[in-house]
């Protein structure tokens, strides 16, 4: 199965996999947030984050491959009576813009080109969890400063939490949160 498919097929069910509920470090930032602005919402999936953010009263564009997903995030925005722009791509081949957004936000660890990042720690290969198994696909602090180095980092937090979010995302994680800005 492709990853694509893996996607699509856990994104078809009536659920959201992921909740209606944006992850929960992106929610500990709220005080960082500017009061209007961009944001990007990266591989944003079910629309969780994105919705959130345009609650926040930003203007949000969330891309994400997935058409499964991206109508449940449609639904998502109407249901919360907010406007966000939705664009099918894969964030692996998007032409990012340099300096079009004043917040990035992505939450799946499998990307790496956003300044607020919450992904699964590379302990989190013993520890059962929603996230990737192979451990080339989880981080580690050092993963984070060498991809992040020309920005500035506000802090890199490395915790074992329970999370709740969705079907898809229970349990005891391991997970590192980075927030930075961009010089």
């Amino acid at each position: 199965m492709t990853e694509y498919e893996r996607w699509e097929t856990r994104y078809a069910t009536p659920d959201y996999a992921f909740g209606k509920e944006p992850n929960y470090f992106l929610r500990s930032c709220k005080s960082l947030l500017p009061p209007a602005g961009r944001a990007l919402a990266v591989a944003d999936g079910e629309g969780r984050n994105g919705v959130w953010l345009a609650e926040q009263g930003l203007d949000v564009v969330s891309i994400d491959f997935s058409p499964s997903a991206q109508r449940k995030a449609k639904a998502l925005a109407a249901e919360r009576h907010v406007k966000v722009a939705f664009e099918l791509v894969d964030v692996h081949n998007w032409n990012y813009p340099e300096a079009d957004f004043d917040v990035v936000v992505e939450t799946v660890p499998q990307v790496r080109r956003s300044p607020d990042y919450s992904g699964l720690h590379a302990k989190a290969a013993g520890i059962p969890h929603g996230g990737p198994k192979q451990i080339e696909n989880l981080y580690t602090r050092a993963i984070l400063e060498r991809a992040f180095f020309e920005f500035r980092v506000l802090s890199i937090v490395e915790e074992e939490c329970e999370i709740h979010e969705g079907t898809s995302h229970g349990g005891m994680s391991a997970v590192i949160n980075l927030t930075a800005t961009k010089p």
